[in-house]
C-alpha cells in the first residue's frame, strides 16, 4: 500500500483556508477538514483506517498543512478555491531505511505521564499530566528509542496548547474540556532499526493525532543522500 505525502497550501483568498489553519478551527474542526479529503464511510476510525496524520508549518508565506495518508487525498470536497495540493509517494523513502543511516527529523507530539493510582489520589492529579521542559525533552528521548533511532542531537520548541470541544456526560460542549499541550521536536539520528521506524511513521507517535500531533517527518542527512 502506498503512503502519500501531501502540503496543502491554503489559498490566501480563501477566508475559510484562512479560518482553518489560524483559529481556533486548528483543533478538532481542522481533523474534519482533513478528512474531507478523503471517502465516507470507512467505519468509526477513519482517520486510523487511511494511516491519516497531519501538521502545521510554519513558513515565510504562512502556515501550510502537511499529511500523510495511506490513501491518496483528493480536493473534490473542499470548498472551491480552497487550497492547492502536491502531493508525492513516500515509498522510495520508507524503502531505503538502513541502519546507521544518519536522519534529520521533525515532530509535533502531546508528551503526557501517566501517574499512578496512589500518586493521582494523593496529589488529585488529572488521569494523563502533560509534560515540559527537561521532562519533555527525557519523554522525547525515548520515544525516539522505541521507533529504533538514536538521536544525536535534538532541539524542543514548546507551541501553544491545542483546546478543543467534547460533549460532557449532560451533553454540553464545553470549549477548554479537551487540552492537548504540544512541543516540537527537531534534530538528527542514527536509524538502528528500520522496521520500528517504518511502523512509527505509519502510525504517528504519542497522543492527539487528530489533533494534528504525531507525524514523524524524516529526510536523509546530506553525507548519506
Amino acid at each position: 500500500m502506498t503512503t502519500w505525502l501531501t502540503r496543502l497550501v491554503p489559498n490566501p483568498q480563501s477566508h475559510q483556508a484562512q479560518r482553518d489553519l489560524t483559529g481556533p478551527g486548528t483543533g478538532i474542526g481542522l481533523h474534519h477538514r482533513v478528512m474531507k479529503l478523503f471517502p465516507d464511510n470507512l467505519g468509526p476510525d477513519p482517520r486510523a483506517k487511511l494511516g491519516v496524520l497531519f501538521r502545521l508549518e510554519d513558513t515565510p508565506r504562512g502556515p501550510h498543512l502537511l499529511i500523510q495518508s495511506q490513501h491518496e487525498p483528493t480536493l473534490d470536497r473542499l470548498p472551491e478555491h480552497y487550497a492547492t495540493l502536491t502531493t508525492r509517494p513516500l515509498d522510495t523513502l520508507l524503502n531505503a531505511l538502513q541502519p546507521g543511516r544518519t536522519l534529520h527529523y521533525r515532530c509535533v507530539a502531546s508528551p503526557v505521564r501517566k501517574p499512578g493510582a496512589e500518586t493521582r489520589r494523593l496529589y488529585q492529579l488529572p488521569p494523563v499530566v502533560a509534560l515540559s521542559g527537561t521532562a519533555a525533552d527525557e519523554w522525547w528521548l525515548r520515544q525516539t528509542q522505541t521507533a529504533g533511532l538514536t538521536p544525536t542531537t535534538h532541539h524542543s520548541t514548546p507551541l501553544d496548547t491545542l483546546r478543543g470541544q467534547q460533549p460532557d456526560k449532560h451533553g454540553h460542549h464545553d470549549h477548554n474540556r479537551i487540552r492537548h499541550a504540544r512541543t516540537r521536536f527537531d534534530g538528527t539520528a542514527t536509524i538502528t532499526d528500520p522496521a520500528r521506524l517504518r511502523h512509527t511513521i505509519l502510525n504517528g507517535i504519542g497522543r492527539a493525532k487528530a489533533y494534528g500531533c504525531g507525524l514523524l517527518s524524516i529526510t536523509p542527512a546530506p553525507d548519506t543522500e
